[in-house]
């Protein structure tokens, strides 16, 4: 047998938690000293320790442990509960860690209200562009929202187009249309050459963006995480200049791809008018 101290430490809890399991009944010493009050426990009482610790971490109450144990859960079904609590603490702590990116990014927004060199907007003509596509709805123009709807596309279309047996002759654009509500449809496109054929089989859509007879644009540089920032200098100088802007940016990608993100270039185009 081991003192509680051994115990304690074979089982990786404090010495005040088995205490307190065996006071609610939830795991008694195989043997308790009359004289002394000294509890001793056994190597095989572990097993029934690991599962109480196990299903703690789950999130059940004392209570709901004690059904589960006195039902004598199975290995196997013990495994199949952890494993989805693993799976939910792993997707809780990439929220988090998204969540903790948009803190940042906001951060660095408010850090450089004002600094940024509206000198390097540029008001020009943007050419219409044959793009081939893939769209999705996503709940709000938020970047929370916008960022894990827009990023399976590319890779979507790509498969797409490789099939097809058609080449991207430019970059990636980017375009947004309002839809129902605060929902907004995420075109993600590629410059292509091929010519439109709304009778093919083809399963993405090619089709001609507009051009834009005048635009505000600037170049952004690194994550997109950070594109508020410079969005919101381009609102300020459209309003400092007298323009009315139209409808939603589009993003042309001139570097990206799987590298540094802060090696990544992107091209804002905002279409804007003189009211």
């Amino acid at each position: 047998m081991f003192t509680i101290g051994d115990f304690a430490r074979l089982g990786r809890v404090s010495v005040r938690m088995l205490r307190h399991y065996d006071a609610v009944g939830l795991l008694l010493p195989a043997h308790v000293d009359p004289s002394s009050g000294y509890r001793s426990y056994t190597a095989a009482q572990l097993h029934r320790l690991n599962r109480l610790v196990a299903l703690k971490e789950l999130g059940l109450t004392l209570d709901q442990v004690r059904v589960v144990l006195d039902e004598q859960v199975s290995v196997e079904q013990l495994h199949g509960m952890l494993s989805l609590r693993r799976a939910e603490l792993r997707q809780q702590i990439l929220a988090d860690s998204a969540r903790l990116r948009r803190v940042e990014a906001r951060l660095r927004a408010i850090e450089r209200e004002g600094a940024m060199p509206t000198d390097e907007i540029v008001v020009k003509q943007v050419p219409a562009v044959r793009v081939a596509r893939l769209g999705a709805t996503a709940a709000s123009y938020q970047s929370e929202d916008i960022g894990p709807v827009i990023q399976p596309l590319y890779p979507q279309l790509f498969e797409r187009l490789a099939r097809a047996g058609v080449v991207p002759v430019g970059g990636g654009i980017a375009t947004y249309e309002p839809a129902e509500g605060e929902q907004v449809l995420v075109r993600a496109g590629v410059e292509v050459a091929v010519d439109v054929e709304p009778s093919a089989s083809h399963d993405f859509e090619v089709v001609d963006l507009p051009a834009l007879a005048q635009a505000a644009t600037i170049v952004h540089h690194g994550p997109m995480d950070d594109v508020d920032a410079t969005y919101q200098a381009v609102a300020a100088w459209v309003e400092a200049h007298g323009y009315r802007q139209h409808g939603f940016a589009r993003e042309v990608y001139l570097c990206y791809g799987q590298g540094d993100p802060a090696g990544w270039t992107t091209e804002l185009q905002l279409e804007i008018t003189q009211p």
